[in-house]
Formats: C-alpha cells, sequence, structure tokens
C-alpha cells in the first residue's frame, strides 16, 4: 500500500492515509512530506504544529481564524480516536454550511485535511486521545471564531447530547450569526 489521498463529500477536505511500516518493533511512518503533500491536492505551507489531549466526550471546537490570517489545519490522532468535523464556510460554495466527518484514530493513522475556509473541531470517542495537527497560519486570539457546535442549521450528529465543552465553547453562535469572512473561488 502507498500514501492515499481521498478527497472527502466536499472535495477540498481530503483523507490521508499514511503508508505504514510495521513490524515486531513496532512501526514507521511518515507523517508529513511537503512535496508529496502538495502534488496530491494539500498546498498549505504549515507553520505551527499544536497538539492537545483531552478526555472522553471532550469536543473541541468548532474553531476557525478569519482574515487576515486564516488557517488550514492536518489533523492526526497521535493517541485515542476521535470524530474529526469540519464545516464548510466559504460564501457562495456549494457546499457552504455544510459539513465532513472522518474518524481518527492511533490505529488507523488517517490525517484530515481542512483548507482555509472551513470551521473544525472533533469529539473524543476513547477514554484520552492525544491530537496533533499542523496549522498554516500561526494563532491569532484576536481573530478567532467559532460556531455552536450542536447549531440545528449544520445538522451534525456528534453522537452524543452532553459533550465536555469549554467556556468558550459554550457560548458560540450559530451559523447565521457567525462572523465569516471566507468567499469560494
Amino acid at each position: 500500500m502507498s500514501i492515499r489521498f481521498t478527497p472527502q463529500a466536499i472535495p477540498e477536505v481530503i483523507l490521508v492515509e499514511p503508508q505504514v511500516f510495521g513490524d515486531s518493533r513496532g512501526f514507521f511512518m511518515e507523517s508529513y512530506r511537503a512535496s508529496l503533500y502538495q502534488a496530491n491536492g494539500i498546498p498549505a505551507e504549515f507553520s505551527q504544529d499544536n497538539l492537545a489531549r483531552s478526555a472522553k466526550n471532550v469536543l473541541r471546537g468548532l474553531h476557525y481564524q478569519i482574515h487576515p490570517t486564516p488557517s488550514a489545519k492536518l489533523v492526526q490522532a497521535v493517541e485515542g480516536e476521535v470524530l474529526d468535523v469540519a464545516v464548510d464556510l466559504r460564501i457562495g460554495s456549494p457546499s457552504f454550511g455544510q459539513h465532513v466527518r472522518a474518524i481518527l484514530s492511533a490505529e488507523n493513522r488517517h490525517q484530515l485535511y481542512i483548507p482555509e475556509g472551513f470551521a473544525h473541531g472533533y469529539l473524543v470517542l476513547s477514554e484520552t486521545a492525544l491530537v496533533s495537527y499542523k496549522v498554516s497560519s500561526e494563532y491569532t486570539p484576536d481573530l478567532e471564531r467559532g460556531l455552536r457546535w450542536d447549531d440545528p442549521a449544520l445538522g451534525i450528529d456528534w453522537g452524543v447530547n452532553e459533550p465536555l465543552l469549554s467556556e468558550k465553547d459554550q457560548d458560540q453562535p450559530g451559523l447565521k450569526d457567525a462572523e465569516i469572512t471566507f468567499t469560494y473561488t
């Protein structure tokens, strides 16, 4: 098997299935090579890496960063398992307000590429999870925005009714009231 790049229902969101070499000692995988990823539809140049550990039923998101420093992300679960979600926020996009979901886990070692113009969030399905993600622009707190995780307009089935949320994520607006600065091209 070689590395696979699979466009999702919203084709700009790409599921990456890295090639894993395993034996009795463990495994090796190349988790990122700019030239290969760019040749397969992931144009972002990443400038920051983030790592987050969370407990079961923690929901982080849905977050995005507005102009002038929007962010693309390349997300993977290093330990545990998460339900990862990307929501299209590009005004004029045929998939505006729609979402893509993927299970990312230490077992499947999949990655999800989320381009600029999308909100991102994930729910921890395992007892704990360690999530690593690359971002294409440095975090700018004044430009961070979010969406309400359970907004009916988004129709996301997270599989839980009462996830564990940060204070910030308990008070996010719905899609109709969100500050959106992205346009579809």
